[in-house]
């Protein structure tokens, strides 16, 4: 909403209060404070005072309208208690919300901003509030190196204003808001998988056992499964072929030829669905040296099953 400059204002404040308004005196004393309250202090300071909360409550309005956020919850957080069970205590908690969502106090605003919706689940603002809501969260979401709890949290928000409002005109803007959080969560997967790929044939981590490569392949899977649709489904599928490759690579005898048989069946799964793929050369000779490695491992159970057999 646009600001208005002080005396458009001071005349709206005014308006709104002169239905209320019975004496000349009062007239005339409404008209003078409203029209200083946006630029003089003092009289900000003697609105804060005053016992009149019919006043307070058109000259926050007055300064939210003005763009005076700090100063209008100032005035609000008097007011909320007091209009409590009142037909002004849905705007004026609605208000106070929006407040720190201009001044972007995301955290303070995503509070109230649930906190309406919870206690005015059919309210006028219903709709706004969990939108807001979801944003406020949305402009928590860290960096996907930390940790993700807000994230989940801005999710949670979104898919319920969707739940809710299907049709709502902010529908296309808060699916791609979905999407981007989505792709947040899929990067810290990604980086969890490739942290495991890394450390490869490094037993410090894995004090009950197991395998960095076998860590690799169930973390990147879990995303797949959880995002099916992400953007990094070519690069959490090619990092789970690589896995199986070094996961049979550095396995016993006993257990190699079965993983390189998982590692050819990737290979092939990979190739069906990303035939063009960047990585298609690096898959092709992961693929020749799988196969090559199950042609010898045949070869020596053969001879093995023959010695036995002539003995």
């Amino acid at each position: 909403m646009s600001k208005k400059n002080p005396n458009f204002v001071a005349k709206y404040v005014y308006m709104r209060y002169m239905k209320s308004v019975k004496s000349c005196l009062t007239y005339v004393l409404v008209v003078l404070c409203t029209m200083s309250v946006l630029s003089c202090q003092n009289t900000f300071n003697n609105v804060v005072k005053t016992d009149d909360y019919m006043y307070k409550y058109e000259a926050a309005k007055a300064l939210y309208f003005a763009g005076k956020y700090t100063q209008c919850y100032e005035l609000l957080s008097q007011m909320l208690l007091v209009f409590k069970n009142t037909d002004k205590a849905e705007e004026c908690m609605f208000m106070n919300a929006m407040c720190y969502y201009n001044i972007r106090d995301y955290e303070t605003a995503g509070t109230y901003f649930e906190k309406y919706y919870k206690t005015y689940p059919k309210g006028e603002y219903t709709e706004q509030a969990r939108y807001y809501s979801g944003m406020s969260a949305y402009y928590q979401s860290p960096d996907p190196r930390l940790d993700q709890s807000a994230t989940y949290t801005a999710l949670k928000e979104i898919q319920d204003f969707i739940e809710f409002y299907p049709y709502s005109e902010k529908r296309e803007e808060v699916t791609e808001i979905l999407y981007k959080l989505q792709d947040r969560l899929v990067q810290k997967e990604y980086d969890s998988a490739q942290l495991y790929f890394n450390l490869g044939n490094y037993i410090g981590n894995c004090a009950n056992g197991g395998s960095n490569f076998e860590a690799c392949i169930i973390t990147a899977e879990n995303a797949l499964k959880t995002y099916p649709y992400t953007d990094l489904r070519e690069d959490l599928s090619m990092m789970i072929l690589k896995a199986r490759y070094k996961l049979a690579k550095n396995s016993v005898e006993l257990k190699a030829e079965e993983r390189y048989r998982q590692t050819v069946d990737e290979y092939y799964g990979f190739r069906n669905e990303f035939p063009e793929s960047k990585y298609m050369k690096e898959a092709d000779l992961i693929f020749r040296q799988s196969d090559a490695k199950i042609k010898k491992i045949e070869v020596k159970l053969n001879k093995k099953e023959a010695k036995l057999l002539e003995g």
